[in-house]
């Protein structure tokens, strides 16, 4: 059984003592400086140019991954406090022996919440199908004699929470463990601890993807023994339980997604009011003040006024079933999300599938991901055989230029084949929206055309 000491460890990579928590200096935890490391990171500013619904829409009020992220991390550190109070309550000892407070658990929650989607590629969840796609069908498949099966099951179910884990602690000259967050975060930011392979082994939700390429197991494996977490399956196939704050990180990212992408569909016009308002106030029916609601006169405050109240009930209700729940969740027992043990489960599964239905199968959507393939396809094949050739000395003029256009980090020829390609993948997947496209309009001349 995992154990909350443990779980909460704030040791960082490279530490060679124990950072004990009655040590902490409160003006500036350590948790919370994983929050400030995250967000002045590279990869956390480029989420402002991916955009959360439509892609590489024109649309002001549209939400951006960066924004999406902040909601999600708000969210998260609420979930985290409370969850974190009761946690206390029922363990006196990690507060009164070890000095940990109930804040502790909201920025844990809060800094993993911001990093969930720093991984993702460009073009929504297309973008990983098209790297993906590459490597299963396009031009990609040479390679497949080039990895191991595990190395190519990377590339070919490319993962953006498995690329954010790699982003994270990206070691490069100068700078050993990358961001160097704490284990706690680390363990929290992890939705599915086991490899690519085998795929999808149990219907239990942690099985449902994976959270670490092959170039970071041995760092992952690391995290995991730190945080005790609970091994899954013995022999070469490494998979762990969850660390159990991720259930909240992930009940985060389902409270916002729900909603706001709802929301974000009335705005766009692509749900009309009364029919969004309908679904939005059986969520809320028993904290509505339907006074104040009669008085509100404009859409937006409407909007605004049900969706706080519907994120405060999902908020409350979520706590109420992890606490319940919480020794099947340090056992490794705990199958599925939060959400699904929810008394609104069908109101969220009616929201859900009009947002699919009116949003993310919207023609412009649709558009943008079609494109999206074609894009990331070309970038791939350009950028990988560039790195190729220039491993092998063999570079030419156009390989020299397009590696100009590439970071430094990413040019190295000192490593193997597995790491250049997901090296190119990350490389790809870190562009935002409109930086993809300047590049694939710079490498095919594009730009030149018309």
């Amino acid at each position: 059984m995992m154990n909350w000491e443990q779980l909460l460890s704030l040791k960082r990579h490279g530490d060679a003592s124990k950072r004990l928590r009655k040590e902490q200096d409160d003006t500036r935890l350590g948790f919370e400086v994983d929050y400030d490391r995250i967000i002045f990171s590279s990869a956390f500013r480029s989420l402002q140019d991916k955009t959360q619904v439509i892609p590489l829409s024109k649309t002001d009020f549209v939400h951006t991954r960066l924004t999406h992220s902040l909601e999600v991390s708000v969210v998260g550190r609420s979930l985290g406090r409370l969850t974190g109070k009761r946690v206390l309550e029922k363990h006196p000892h990690l507060r009164d022996t070890l000095g940990y407070q109930f804040n502790d658990f909201g920025a844990i929650v809060a800094a993993a919440a911001l990093a969930h989607d720093i991984g993702n590629p460009p073009f929504g969840h297309s973008g990983e199908k098209a790297i993906g796609e590459f490597f299963i069908t396009g031009e990609g498949r040479k390679y497949t004699e080039w990895v191991t099966q595990k190395e190519y099951q990377d590339l070919c179910d490319f993962e953006g929470n498995a690329n954010g884990f790699k982003l994270l602690n990206e070691t490069r000259k100068g700078v050993i463990g990358g961001l160097r967050l704490s284990y706690a975060t680390l363990g929290t930011f992890m939705k599915y601890p086991k490899e690519s392979l085998p795929k999808r082994p149990t219907k239990h939700i942690a099985d449902k993807k994976f959270g670490f390429f092959q170039s970071e197991k041995e760092l992952f494996s690391e995290i995991a023994a730190e945080l005790n977490l609970k091994q899954t399956r013995d022999g070469e196939d490494i998979s762990y339980a969850r660390h159990p704050l991720t259930f909240l990180v992930e009940a985060a990212d389902d409270i916002c997604y729900t909603i706001i992408d709802f929301e974000d569909g009335i705005n766009l016009g692509l749900i009309s009011e009364e029919f969004a308002l309908e679904f939005l106030i059986k969520l809320v029916k028993e904290r509505i003040n339907s006074e104040k609601y009669a008085s509100l006169q404009f859409k937006e405050d409407r909007l605004s006024y049900l969706r706080a109240l519907a994120i405060g009930v999902l908020i409350d209700e979520a706590v109420d079933i992890f606490m319940e729940h919480e020794e099947a969740i340090l056992k490794g027992e705990f199958s599925v999300s939060l959400l699904d043990k929810s008394q609104y489960k069908a109101q969220i599964a009616d929201i859900i599938k009009i947002s699919v239905d009116r949003i993310y199968r919207s023609e412009e959507v649709t558009e943008k991901e079609i494109a999206g393939y074609r894009i990331l396809s070309e970038l791939l094949r350009v950028y990988t055989e560039t790195l190729f050739q220039h491993k092998k000395g063999k570079a030419s003029n156009y390989n020299k230029l397009v590696l100009r256009t590439l970071p430094q980090k990413y040019q190295r020829t000192d490593c193997s084949d597995y790491q250049t390609l997901i090296d190119c993948c990350s490389f790809v997947a870190g562009l935002s929206d409109g930086k993809t496209l300047q590049l694939y309009n710079m490498v095919t001349g594009a730009k030149l055309k018309g």
